[in-house]
């Protein structure tokens, strides 16, 4: 049976393979996997006695526990940003004060804002009236008449 002729390099290999695809799939998963096969590679170099039934619970048993250690040490702490607003482009303009170009008729309008225009909803105003971004709700800033 091939289960029987594993050596160690057979797991350096398939650590490899697993490095190889965390470099073409994101998550970070197949880097733990690789990890757990690389160690049970080496622990299989040092007793090569182990029969694969050892092999395989201790390449599971390492994979799961070093996944869930990622987990819960690593993948639960958001990545600090010294710009969290980046891919929010409509909540940059929160609180920001704006003048109408075009009124807001039936509670809907639009403004332009630097070179985009925004859908706006609130009370109707005529154009030339100073607004403030007061919340955003998808793609449309809801905005507040500033008297």
């Amino acid at each position: 049976m091939i289960w029987d002729t594993l050596v160690f390099w057979h797991w350096w290999t398939l650590g490899t393979l697993l490095l190889i695809l965390e470099l073409l799939v994101p998550g970070m998963y197949f880097l733990w996997m690789a990890e757990a096969a690389l160690v049970t590679g080496a622990v299989l170099w040092l007793f090569p006695e182990l029969g694969w039934e050892v092999q395989l619970l201790l390449f599971s048993v390492l994979s799961l526990a070093s996944i869930f250690a990622f987990e819960k040490l690593i993948g639960r702490k958001p990545i600090a940003s010294d710009r969290p607003l980046l891919n929010r482009r409509a909540a940059q303009y929160l609180g920001r004060t704006l003048t109408l170009e075009q009124p807001i008729v039936n509670g809907m309008g639009k403004i332009h804002i630097d070179d985009s225009i925004w859908r706006v909803c609130g009370e109707d105003c005529p154009a030339g009236t100073k607004v403030k971004v007061s919340d955003v709700e998808g793609v449309i800033l809801k905005v507040e008449r500033i008297d």
